[in-house]
Protein backbone atom coordinates (compact mmCIF):
# COMPACT_ATOMS: atom_id res chain seq x y z
CA UNK A 1 0.00 0.00 0.00
CA UNK A 2 1.43 3.39 -1.05
CA UNK A 3 -0.31 6.43 0.43
CA UNK A 4 0.43 10.16 0.36
CA UNK A 5 -1.60 11.76 3.12
CA UNK A 6 -1.56 15.35 1.85
CA UNK A 7 -1.52 16.97 -1.56
CA UNK A 8 -2.93 20.19 -2.98
CA UNK A 9 -2.18 19.92 -6.69
CA UNK A 10 -3.73 21.67 -9.67
CA UNK A 11 -5.60 18.49 -10.51
CA UNK A 12 -5.65 17.16 -14.06
CA UNK A 13 -5.65 13.94 -16.04
CA UNK A 14 -1.88 14.25 -16.26
CA UNK A 15 -1.54 14.16 -12.47
CA UNK A 16 -4.04 11.32 -12.12
CA UNK A 17 -1.99 9.28 -14.61
CA UNK A 18 1.21 10.12 -12.76
CA UNK A 19 -0.41 8.79 -9.57
CA UNK A 20 -0.97 5.48 -11.32
CA UNK A 21 2.55 5.47 -12.77
CA UNK A 22 3.87 6.03 -9.24
CA UNK A 23 1.67 3.23 -7.86
CA UNK A 24 0.01 5.60 -5.41
CA UNK A 25 -3.00 3.81 -3.94
CA UNK A 26 -4.49 6.73 -1.99
CA UNK A 27 -4.06 10.48 -1.66
CA UNK A 28 -5.56 12.77 0.96
CA UNK A 29 -6.45 15.91 -1.02
CA UNK A 30 -7.18 19.37 0.33
CA UNK A 31 -10.64 20.59 -0.66
CA UNK A 32 -10.69 23.68 1.60
CA UNK A 33 -8.22 26.26 2.86
CA UNK A 34 -10.43 29.22 3.78
CA UNK A 35 -13.65 28.18 2.02
CA UNK A 36 -17.07 28.47 3.60
CA UNK A 37 -19.39 25.46 3.70
CA UNK A 38 -20.99 26.37 0.38
CA UNK A 39 -17.64 26.98 -1.29
CA UNK A 40 -16.39 23.62 -0.02
CA UNK A 41 -19.45 21.91 -1.52
CA UNK A 42 -18.58 23.55 -4.86
CA UNK A 43 -15.09 22.01 -4.61
CA UNK A 44 -16.67 18.61 -3.95
CA UNK A 45 -18.73 19.14 -7.11
CA UNK A 46 -15.49 19.57 -9.06
CA UNK A 47 -14.19 16.29 -7.68
CA UNK A 48 -17.44 14.52 -8.53
CA UNK A 49 -16.94 15.61 -12.14
CA UNK A 50 -13.39 14.21 -12.12
CA UNK A 51 -14.61 10.92 -10.64
CA UNK A 52 -17.10 10.76 -13.51
CA UNK A 53 -14.56 11.72 -16.18
CA UNK A 54 -11.70 9.46 -15.04
CA UNK A 55 -13.31 6.38 -13.43
CA UNK A 56 -10.40 4.20 -14.56
CA UNK A 57 -7.86 6.38 -12.71
CA UNK A 58 -9.45 7.68 -9.48
CA UNK A 59 -12.33 6.96 -7.12
CA UNK A 60 -13.73 8.64 -4.02
CA UNK A 61 -12.80 6.84 -0.80
CA UNK A 62 -14.99 7.02 2.31
CA UNK A 63 -13.19 4.32 4.30
CA UNK A 64 -10.29 1.87 4.21
CA UNK A 65 -12.25 -0.71 2.22
CA UNK A 66 -12.54 1.84 -0.61
CA UNK A 67 -8.77 2.22 -0.56
CA UNK A 68 -8.46 -1.57 -0.88
CA UNK A 69 -10.93 -1.53 -3.77
CA UNK A 70 -8.95 1.22 -5.51
CA UNK A 71 -5.70 -0.73 -5.16
CA UNK A 72 -7.27 -3.94 -6.42
CA UNK A 73 -8.81 -2.19 -9.43
CA UNK A 74 -5.67 -0.21 -10.33
CA UNK A 75 -6.98 3.20 -9.31
CA UNK A 76 -6.03 5.88 -6.78
CA UNK A 77 -8.40 6.47 -3.86
CA UNK A 78 -9.11 10.14 -3.17
CA UNK A 79 -9.74 11.14 0.45
CA UNK A 80 -11.10 14.61 1.22
CA UNK A 81 -9.64 16.89 3.88
CA UNK A 82 -9.79 20.53 5.00
CA UNK A 83 -6.78 22.55 6.17
CA UNK A 84 -8.99 24.90 8.17
CA UNK A 85 -12.26 24.55 10.10
CA UNK A 86 -13.79 27.30 7.94
CA UNK A 87 -16.17 24.83 6.19
CA UNK A 88 -18.07 24.30 9.45
CA UNK A 89 -18.29 28.09 9.96
CA UNK A 90 -19.77 28.46 13.45
CA UNK A 91 -22.15 25.49 13.17
CA UNK A 92 -21.10 22.25 14.87
CA UNK A 93 -23.81 20.28 13.03
CA UNK A 94 -21.89 20.80 9.79
CA UNK A 95 -19.23 18.38 11.06
CA UNK A 96 -21.54 15.40 10.50
CA UNK A 97 -22.81 16.75 7.19
CA UNK A 98 -19.29 17.20 5.86
CA UNK A 99 -18.35 13.73 7.06
CA UNK A 100 -21.28 12.31 5.08
CA UNK A 101 -19.98 14.19 2.04
CA UNK A 102 -16.63 12.45 2.47
CA UNK A 103 -14.52 14.82 4.59
CA UNK A 104 -12.20 12.62 6.68
CA UNK A 105 -9.57 15.09 7.95
CA UNK A 106 -10.01 18.62 9.27
CA UNK A 107 -7.36 20.90 10.72
CA UNK A 108 -8.48 22.83 13.80
CA UNK A 109 -6.51 25.89 12.68
CA UNK A 110 -4.46 27.08 9.72
CA UNK A 111 -1.56 29.28 10.92
CA UNK A 112 -3.91 31.77 12.63
CA UNK A 113 -6.20 31.60 15.64
CA UNK A 114 -9.51 29.99 14.70
CA UNK A 115 -12.73 29.45 16.59
CA UNK A 116 -11.28 26.08 17.67
CA UNK A 117 -7.52 26.35 18.23
CA UNK A 118 -4.39 28.47 17.77
CA UNK A 119 -2.27 28.46 14.61
CA UNK A 120 1.50 28.11 14.61
CA UNK A 121 2.11 31.72 13.49
CA UNK A 122 0.38 33.33 16.49
CA UNK A 123 2.49 34.91 19.25
CA UNK A 124 0.35 33.49 22.06
CA UNK A 125 -1.22 30.03 22.23
CA UNK A 126 -4.10 29.82 24.73
CA UNK A 127 -4.90 26.30 23.56
CA UNK A 128 -8.16 24.63 22.53
CA UNK A 129 -11.21 26.89 22.81
CA UNK A 130 -14.62 26.06 24.28
CA UNK A 131 -15.99 25.44 20.79
CA UNK A 132 -12.87 23.46 19.93
CA UNK A 133 -13.56 20.99 22.74
CA UNK A 134 -17.09 20.48 21.49
CA UNK A 135 -15.97 20.04 17.88
CA UNK A 136 -13.30 17.52 18.90
CA UNK A 137 -16.01 15.50 20.63
CA UNK A 138 -18.22 15.67 17.54
CA UNK A 139 -15.37 14.76 15.18
CA UNK A 140 -14.61 11.78 17.42
CA UNK A 141 -18.25 10.71 17.27
CA UNK A 142 -18.64 10.72 13.49
CA UNK A 143 -15.14 9.56 12.53
CA UNK A 144 -13.46 12.72 11.24
CA UNK A 145 -9.75 12.89 12.04
CA UNK A 146 -8.39 15.90 13.92
CA UNK A 147 -5.40 17.32 12.01
CA UNK A 148 -3.04 19.73 13.80
CA UNK A 149 -0.46 20.27 11.04
CA UNK A 150 -0.67 24.08 11.10
CA UNK A 151 -1.52 24.44 14.80
CA UNK A 152 0.61 25.74 17.66
CA UNK A 153 2.26 23.50 20.23
CA UNK A 154 -0.05 23.87 23.24
CA UNK A 155 -3.15 23.56 21.08
CA UNK A 156 -1.78 20.38 19.47
CA UNK A 157 -0.84 18.73 22.76
CA UNK A 158 -4.23 19.65 24.25
CA UNK A 159 -6.06 18.28 21.20
CA UNK A 160 -4.21 14.97 21.57
CA UNK A 161 -5.13 14.84 25.26
CA UNK A 162 -8.77 15.89 24.82
CA UNK A 163 -9.53 13.62 21.87
CA UNK A 164 -10.84 10.15 22.66
CA UNK A 165 -9.48 8.94 19.30
CA UNK A 166 -5.99 9.29 17.79
CA UNK A 167 -5.27 12.55 16.00
CA UNK A 168 -2.83 13.37 13.19
CA UNK A 169 -0.21 15.79 12.01
CA UNK A 170 -0.55 14.99 8.33
CA UNK A 171 2.31 17.09 6.93
CA UNK A 172 5.26 18.46 8.89
CA UNK A 173 8.81 17.56 9.94
CA UNK A 174 10.66 17.58 13.27
CA UNK A 175 11.61 21.04 14.52
CA UNK A 176 14.90 19.58 15.78
CA UNK A 177 15.86 18.78 12.17
CA UNK A 178 14.77 22.10 10.69
CA UNK A 179 13.44 24.85 12.99
CA UNK A 180 10.63 26.15 10.80
CA UNK A 181 7.55 27.46 12.59
CA UNK A 182 5.45 24.77 10.95
CA UNK A 183 7.71 21.91 12.06
CA UNK A 184 6.96 20.11 15.32
CA UNK A 185 8.96 19.84 18.53
CA UNK A 186 9.60 16.43 20.00
CA UNK A 187 7.09 16.87 22.83
CA UNK A 188 4.39 17.58 20.24
CA UNK A 189 5.25 14.54 18.11
CA UNK A 190 5.28 12.39 21.25
CA UNK A 191 1.88 13.66 22.38
CA UNK A 192 0.36 12.73 19.01
CA UNK A 193 2.06 9.38 18.37
CA UNK A 194 1.97 7.92 21.91
CA UNK A 195 -1.83 7.71 21.68
CA UNK A 196 -1.81 5.98 18.29
CA UNK A 197 -1.86 9.18 16.25
CA UNK A 198 -0.01 9.64 12.96
CA UNK A 199 2.82 11.94 11.92
CA UNK A 200 3.29 12.54 8.18
CA UNK A 201 6.61 13.82 6.78
CA UNK A 202 6.44 16.81 4.45
CA UNK A 203 8.40 17.46 1.27
CA UNK A 204 7.47 21.14 1.05
CA UNK A 205 10.87 22.89 0.68
CA UNK A 206 10.28 25.49 3.42
CA UNK A 207 10.00 22.55 5.86
CA UNK A 208 13.19 20.79 4.71
CA UNK A 209 16.70 21.26 6.07
CA UNK A 210 18.48 22.80 3.11
CA UNK A 211 15.21 23.81 1.45
CA UNK A 212 14.99 22.92 -2.22
CA UNK A 213 18.57 21.60 -2.06
CA UNK A 214 17.75 18.97 0.55
CA UNK A 215 19.11 15.56 -0.47
CA UNK A 216 17.02 12.40 -0.38
CA UNK A 217 19.55 10.78 1.96
CA UNK A 218 19.16 13.61 4.49
CA UNK A 219 15.38 13.37 4.30
CA UNK A 220 15.40 9.60 4.80
CA UNK A 221 17.96 9.76 7.60
CA UNK A 222 15.68 12.26 9.35
CA UNK A 223 12.78 9.78 9.07
CA UNK A 224 14.96 6.98 10.45
CA UNK A 225 16.05 9.09 13.44
CA UNK A 226 12.42 10.05 14.12
CA UNK A 227 11.52 6.36 14.05
CA UNK A 228 14.29 5.69 16.60
CA UNK A 229 12.66 8.20 18.96
CA UNK A 230 8.97 7.49 18.50
CA UNK A 231 8.68 4.10 16.80
CA UNK A 232 7.90 3.39 13.18
CA UNK A 233 4.24 2.35 13.42
CA UNK A 234 2.82 5.89 13.63
CA UNK A 235 4.84 7.52 10.85
CA UNK A 236 3.93 8.08 7.21
CA UNK A 237 4.17 10.54 4.34
CA UNK A 238 2.22 13.74 3.74
CA UNK A 239 4.18 15.33 0.93
CA UNK A 240 2.28 18.64 0.78
CA UNK A 241 2.84 18.46 -2.98
CA UNK A 242 1.37 21.52 -4.71
CA UNK A 243 2.14 20.37 -8.25
CA UNK A 244 1.32 22.62 -11.22
CA UNK A 245 -0.25 25.29 -9.04
CA UNK A 246 0.27 28.88 -10.24
CA UNK A 247 2.01 31.21 -7.80
CA UNK A 248 -1.25 33.15 -7.42
CA UNK A 249 -2.67 30.20 -5.47
CA UNK A 250 -0.11 30.79 -2.70
CA UNK A 251 -1.83 34.08 -1.84
CA UNK A 252 -5.10 32.23 -1.23
CA UNK A 253 -3.37 29.55 0.82
CA UNK A 254 -1.48 31.95 3.06
CA UNK A 255 -3.76 34.95 3.48
CA UNK A 256 -7.22 33.99 2.23
CA UNK A 257 -9.52 36.99 2.80
CA UNK A 258 -8.29 37.99 6.24
CA UNK A 259 -5.35 40.22 5.21
CA UNK A 260 -4.33 42.74 2.57
CA UNK A 261 -0.63 42.04 3.16
CA UNK A 262 1.53 39.67 1.14
CA UNK A 263 2.85 36.64 3.01
CA UNK A 264 6.11 35.60 1.37
CA UNK A 265 6.21 32.29 3.18
CA UNK A 266 8.50 31.01 5.88
CA UNK A 267 12.12 31.16 4.81
CA UNK A 268 11.46 33.61 1.95
CA UNK A 269 11.62 37.42 1.89
CA UNK A 270 11.32 38.31 -1.79
CA UNK A 271 9.32 35.69 -3.70
CA UNK A 272 5.76 34.92 -2.62
CA UNK A 273 5.40 31.95 -4.97
CA UNK A 274 6.03 28.25 -4.56
CA UNK A 275 9.65 27.25 -3.88
CA UNK A 276 11.22 24.70 -6.29
CA UNK A 277 10.79 21.09 -5.23
CA UNK A 278 13.89 18.97 -4.55
CA UNK A 279 15.31 17.44 -7.73
CA UNK A 280 14.43 13.91 -6.54
CA UNK A 281 10.73 14.62 -5.95
CA UNK A 282 8.74 16.50 -8.58
CA UNK A 283 5.54 14.46 -8.82
CA UNK A 284 3.80 11.20 -7.89
CA UNK A 285 6.16 9.13 -10.03
CA UNK A 286 9.02 9.87 -7.64
CA UNK A 287 7.97 7.92 -4.54
CA UNK A 288 10.45 5.18 -5.46
CA UNK A 289 13.23 7.60 -4.52
CA UNK A 290 11.93 7.76 -0.95
CA UNK A 291 11.31 4.02 -0.68
CA UNK A 292 14.81 3.24 -1.94
CA UNK A 293 16.28 5.97 0.26
CA UNK A 294 14.68 4.53 3.40
CA UNK A 295 16.12 1.12 2.60
CA UNK A 296 19.53 2.68 1.95
CA UNK A 297 19.64 4.28 5.42
CA UNK A 298 19.06 0.90 7.07
CA UNK A 299 15.32 0.55 7.55
CA UNK A 300 13.94 -2.95 7.01
CA UNK A 301 11.20 -3.83 4.54
CA UNK A 302 8.39 -3.87 7.12
CA UNK A 303 9.39 -0.41 8.41
CA UNK A 304 9.70 1.01 4.90
CA UNK A 305 6.36 -0.36 3.72
CA UNK A 306 4.75 1.01 6.88
CA UNK A 307 6.02 4.53 6.23
CA UNK A 308 5.19 4.34 2.51
CA UNK A 309 1.52 3.67 3.28
CA UNK A 310 0.69 0.67 5.44
CA UNK A 311 0.64 2.75 8.63
CA UNK A 312 -1.81 5.27 7.17
CA UNK A 313 -3.97 2.44 5.91
CA UNK A 314 -4.25 0.88 9.37
CA UNK A 315 -5.07 4.33 10.76
CA UNK A 316 -7.89 4.69 8.21
CA UNK A 317 -9.30 1.31 9.22
CA UNK A 318 -9.95 2.40 12.79
CA UNK A 319 -10.60 6.14 12.50
CA UNK A 320 -12.80 6.87 9.48
CA UNK A 321 -16.04 5.52 10.93
CA UNK A 322 -18.35 6.45 13.80
CA UNK A 323 -17.72 5.25 17.33
CA UNK A 324 -19.20 1.78 17.77
CA UNK A 325 -22.32 1.79 19.90
CA UNK A 326 -22.49 -0.60 22.81
CA UNK A 327 -25.42 -2.95 23.38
Amino acid sequence: MRIDNLQYANWSETIFRQMRAGRVDAVHVTIAYHETFRETVLNIEKWNRWFEQFPDLIMHAYDASDVEQAKTSGRTAIIFGAQNPSPIEDDIDLVEILHRLGLRFMQLSYNNQSLLATGCYETEDPGITRMGRQVIREMNRVGMVIDMSHSADRSTIEAADISDRPIAITHANPHSWHPALRNKRDEVIKAVTQNGGMFGFSLYPHHLAGGSDCKVTAFCEMIARTADKFGTENLGLGSDLCQDQPDSVVEWMRVGRWSKDIDYGEGSTSAPGFPPMPTWFHDNRDFDAIENGLKAVGMNETEVFGIMGENWFRFYQTNFGPVARSG
